[in-house]
């Protein structure tokens, strides 16, 4: 029988019914395997290890990683999701549209796939969209922008929740018919943020109050999104003078928005921060000492994507719901 905590969720070192960890599953040469070794909070299978071994009830998690540099920066997904009390498949996807510069060449052909090949291979049971340094653009001038809108039209239809970060989540609420609002200047360190939800299943976990980075050159106008909430189309689940409405949702829980980076170790924070030091767009960082770099948001990362994992899980396996 599984043991829980005080929430609901099950703790860390549980082992599953299969008498395995729960983990995350990985090809075994992924190019970081040796990094997730180092990290004792992550557990990870083969998945080229026999089907008798891996878990049977397990989730398969889409990522539309579209970040620059995005090989690097699939750790801090996987330290998000690997954290979870849940054995999770992560599927890297790509856009046919995008032509990847910044990632080594033949990588992304090699470890991703498309969407319609992800889906092909069997059901999503949750979906991220990473952001990318575009906020600036209109969505239209954008050259995968059709390509985006097909997938997250689809997704919505198909997959249980999708996760939209910075960019994709300014995607969503635009789609949703929110304003996007370019900066003069880049919204950029740690930020104090206000839970607004409570009650919410995703946000019942996290503090009244809590701190999460913001790296981007764009916001959604938080007159536009008290009117969406207004009308039902939208919860807002954070907020604060400084930073608007970063964490919103549908309320059907389909599209959930988080404009900020809780997936950010403080190393890529850090590299952001170096690397855009003399930047004039750029102020320098808030409330993070890039020379000394501390991560005092991890609190949040764990318990946001805890509880996000936990809602994919009971709505894909609901004769699965915790029993005490």
């Amino acid at each position: 029988m599984l043991t829980h905590c005080c929430d609901g969720s099950l703790p860390i070192t549980t082992v599953s019914k299969q008498g395995v960890k729960l983990s995350l599953i990985l090809p075994s040469d992924y190019h970081s395997i040796k990094k997730i070794q180092r990290n004792r909070l992550l557990q990870w299978i083969p998945s080229d290890t026999s089907d008798t071994v891996l878990p049977q009830k397990h989730l398969r998690i889409g990522i539309l990683n579209i970040m620059p540099i995005g090989h690097e920066y699939e750790l801090n997904i996987l330290n998000s999701l690997g954290s979870t009390n849940f054995h999770i498949e992560p599927v890297w996807i790509k856009l046919e549209t995008h032509l990847y510069k910044t990632w080594p060449k033949g990588y992304v052909d090699n470890s991703y796939m498309t969407y319609e090949e992800a889906k092909h291979q069997g059901n999503l049971d949750g979906f991220i969209i990473t952001g990318t340094p575009l906020e600036h653009l209109p969505f239209e001038e954008i050259t995968y922008w059709n390509e985006i809108i097909s997938i997250m039209n689809d997704a919505r239809d198909t997959v249980t929740s999708t996760l939209g970060l910075c960019w994709a989540g300014m995607a969503m609420a635009y789609l949703l018919g929110v304003k996007k609002i370019v900066y003069e200047k880049k919204m950029f360190g740690v930020f104090e943020l206000k839970n607004t939800a409570p009650d919410h299943p995703i946000m019942a976990a996290t503090d009244d109050k809590f701190v999460c980075p913001q790296s981007r050159n764009a916001g959604m106008d938080s007159d536009d999104i008290e009117k969406a909430e207004s009308r039902g189309y939208l919860k807002a689940l954070a907020y604060s003078e400084e930073v608007g409405y970063p964490i919103y949702e549908t309320p059907d829980h389909k599209q959930v928005i988080h404009l900020g980076h809780p997936e950010y170790n403080s190393s890529r924070l850090a590299y952001e921060a170096k690397r855009d030091v003399d930047n004039p767009r750029v102020p320098p960082i808030s409330n993070f000492d890039f020379k000394n770099p501390s991560n005092v948001w991890k609190m949040h990362r764990h318990t946001f994507y805890q509880q996000w994992v936990k809602l994919c899980y009971e709505k894909s396996y609901p004769e699965e719901i915790y029993q005490n």
